[in-house]
């Protein structure tokens, strides 16, 4: 199969933005939090408070660009694959890497004394259940695997589905992404009650509306170069000022927040992430070269591996830049961002170069002689 160049692209950008999403969680985390944000924030001053919403904020496509990603790629599957070798090979892509970070997570940090021997043993006990302490990015793990798992599913409709039935479907999931705010603003909605969490448009929504929009932009979508910059640029322009403002409007510096509340907008299926999302994902798509640069192919295959890793080197720049440097909040967060990425860039590809260790640094393995394997297959 041929390689799409773009979402090599897309890959990259993606992977640097979870790392600088999670550098500016070090700036607005309540104390006593990990690298991560708790379920409490604290703003310290206006700089922190402007700068949080401004890189995290439109940092907030990351996760849903992701998903696209291997929508575009997967969805349908092959012609003649049955749903068995389609999660055989899914199983075999991804599972050895993270059930191994999940192991490091539980045990490592102890040599730092961030996590002590009962923390550990009760992560080593819940990693069939949960993610580790110290490991909160890799809740994007599960529903990615349950997207994987629905792929079968899904795949003959999206074979035989019209354009115009995908568009059906794709309004029914925007008009779920307005959930966050009518729950906020109006309480209960759309049969939801104390005793029925599963709204009117539940089956709708989450990030299966990724995957059927990724779908419908590679088979449907027949919008020239010019139109795609257009839209997506007017598309990424709201999303952003809309993901940022959601943030800054509320985070009173001083005062002790509720994260879930106070991270409204910044929810992955919220329409204004969507909007952000897809405008950056129609831009890429305008990317027309056949073939990228070699650090950025070389970053795109390694990108899972340091997705899993990047947690275990973001302490230590956040360390350096906030905590001894004192850097200004607006050159400490991509200070942290950049250090970690090129960090995790050398790690992995260390370990692929590493014989037997290739799984490890999340890379796919070699593809056969006279075979092609496209990224992130």
């Amino acid at each position: 199969m041929k390689r799409i160049v773009f979402l090599d692209y897309v890959r990259v950008f993606a992977c640097f933005l979870v790392i600088l999403v999670h550098a500016s969680e070090n700036f607005y985390g309540a104390p006593g939090s990990t690298d991560m944000a708790g379920p409490q924030s604290f703003l310290a001053n206006e700089a922190d408070r402007l700068w949080v919403s401004v890189y995290d904020g439109f940092s907030r496509m990351a996760v849903p660009l992701f998903m696209i990603v291997s929508a575009f790629l997967l969805v349908p599957m092959k012609e003649g694959q049955t749903a068995m070798e389609f999660y055989r090979r899914r199983a075999v892509r991804i599972l050895p890497a993270f059930v191994a970070f999940m192991v490091i997570y539980s045990t490592v940090p102890m040599l730092w004394n961030q996590i002590d021997q009962d923390t550990s043993m009760k992560d080593l006990s819940r990693l069939i259940l949960n993610f580790p302490t110290l490991a909160g990015h890799l809740w994007f793990m599960y529903p990615l695997i349950s997207l994987y798992l629905f792929i079968p599913i899904i795949s003959p409709w999206l074979t035989k589905a019209t354009a115009r039935e995908e568009r059906f479907f794709i309004s029914l999931f925007l008009i779920s992404t307005l959930m966050p705010y009518l729950n906020r603003f109006f309480g209960d909605v759309w049969g939801q009650c104390f005793w029925n969490e599963f709204h009117m448009l539940w089956y709708f929504s989450g990030y299966l509306g990724y995957l059927v929009l990724a779908h419908y932009i590679r088979v449907h979508l027949d919008w020239s170069v010019a139109k795609r910059m257009t839209v997506g640029s007017i598309l990424l322009g709201v999303g952003a000022v809309w993901t940022i403002l959601s943030f800054y409007l509320q985070a009173v510096p001083g005062e002790l927040h509720d994260t879930p509340i106070l991270e409204l907008g910044w929810s992955f299926c919220t329409i204004n992430c969507v909007m952000l999302t897809t405008g950056a994902f129609l831009l890429f798509t305008c990317i027309r070269r056949t073939t990228a640069p070699k650090i950025i192919s070389d970053l795109s295959n390694l990108s899972y591996g340091m997705y899993l890793m990047h947690i275990l080197w973001l302490g230590l720049w956040v360390r350096i830049f906030k905590d001894n440097m004192a850097l200004p909040t607006v050159a400490a967060i991509p200070a942290i961002a950049v250090c970690t990425y090129l960090n995790c860039y050398v790690a992995t590809k260390i370990l692929s170069l590493i014989p037997g260790l290739r799984w490890l640094a999340g890379v796919a393995p070699l593809p056969r002689k006279g075979s092609s394997v496209p990224a992130g297959a």
